[in-house]
């Protein structure tokens, strides 16, 4: 089982209180009324399915409620980083690099 620290309740918690929400730090077109079809099903549609470090939208569901966002690693579904929505996405290298003094 995975354990997820929420960022707002400040706790480790069970995947089973969580729903993945999609990717994170999706830009969304300033006129969106003024986009083609083919920009909107670009833009709503398609997403990364990148192998490696992953940037996620979280809910707390069974807890806060609250979105979230999650730097997690798509192969070994270790969590690397939660972090509140609206936060910068933070640098991938300083993620891993910070993890690996931790596993010392």
């Amino acid at each position: 089982m995975l354990l997820i620290r929420c960022p707002y309740c400040e706790e480790e918690r069970s995947e089973l209180e969580f729903r993945w929400a999609g990717e994170a730090h999706i830009a969304r077109p300033e006129n969106i009324a003024g986009i083609s079809d083919e920009e909107f099903s670009e833009y709503f549609f398609m997403r990364d399915n990148d192998k490696g470090m992953v940037y996620e939208r979280w809910r707390h569901i069974h807890g806060c409620g609250r979105f979230f966002n999650a730097a997690r690693h798509s192969v070994t579904d270790k969590f690397y980083l939660t972090y509140k929505a609206g936060e910068p996405k933070p640098d991938e290298a300083s993620l891993l690099s910070s993890s690996e003094g931790a596993a010392r």
